[in-house]
């Protein structure tokens, strides 16, 4: 079964827990679910899906109103199949009407992959995606990105690298996108951008399982450092 598939199941609702898991739990009808439960490695893989999906839908509604635009949009980031579309839908209807806010889905998938910062940056850069897919991230979509990477846990510096990936003018510096400084040296900036390959290449998003949409934010990923770098070695030469 696809991905899309299993977030309809009972199962994977009830073992996941917490806020995703009563999201999932309310989607297969159950009306019982154990808050503290934590999913075993299998089902991690849903608990990520669902996640973005819970944000995304709370992303749409950071600016007071869900359009059918932002809904499209999500389905084209995401590829929906046609047969499996009801399902998302589902999920996405009941996450941006639910009363959890967005925080307790972000503190629950900071929790669940405390220990793989990459996965929750994968997570920031698909909420990106969706964001630009209308051609712009608007304001109140960029303070709602920027408020879940902070519940990941991640620093001004960090996200502002994660969002030059994203927008103009700052897709534009190819420092900021490395997360270096002009003030470094050739060797440093090297040393940051062969850890920035090793953690971001396309095959890490195969081995832990993601979804196939974000295989593919991850190549998008891999080819903007590795322009920057060029970038900057094509100035230093």
């Amino acid at each position: 079964m696809s991905i899309w598939g299993k977030i309809g199941g009972a199962a994977a609702g009830l073992a996941i827990g917490g806020p995703l898991g009563a999201l999932l739990g309310a989607i297969a009808g159950h009306m019982f679910f154990d808050r503290n439960r934590q999913p075993v490695p299998g089902q991690l893989q849903v608990a990520f899906t669902i996640g973005v999906i819970a944000l995304a839908a709370k992303m749409a509604k950071a600016d007071g109103i869900v359009t059918e635009d932002e809904v499209r949009a999500f389905r084209k980031v995401f590829q929906v199949p046609d047969s499996e579309a009801a399902n998302v839908a589902r999920v996405f209807d009941i996450a941006k009407g639910s009363t959890e806010g967005y925080e307790a889905y972000a503190r629950q998938l900071a929790e669940l992959f405390r220990a793989e910062p990459d996965i929750l940056e994968d997570i920031i850069d698909g909420l990106f995606h969706i964001a630009k897919a209308d051609g712009a991230v608007h304001a109140r979509e960029l303070d709602f990105l920027e408020a879940v990477a902070t519940t990941f846990g991640f620093d001004a510096a960090a996200f502002a690298r994660i969002r030059a990936r994203h927008i103009l003018p700052d897709k534009e510096d190819p420092y900021l996108i490395l997360g270096v400084s002009r003030e470094d040296s050739s060797e440093e900036i090297r040393r940051v951008y062969r850890k920035l390959v090793a953690d971001n290449h396309p095959d890490r998003a195969v081995a832990r399982g993601l979804p196939e949409e974000f295989v593919r934010i991850a190549t998008d990923k891999l080819a903007r450092i590795n322009d920057a770098y060029e970038q900057i070695e094509r100035e230093r030469r």
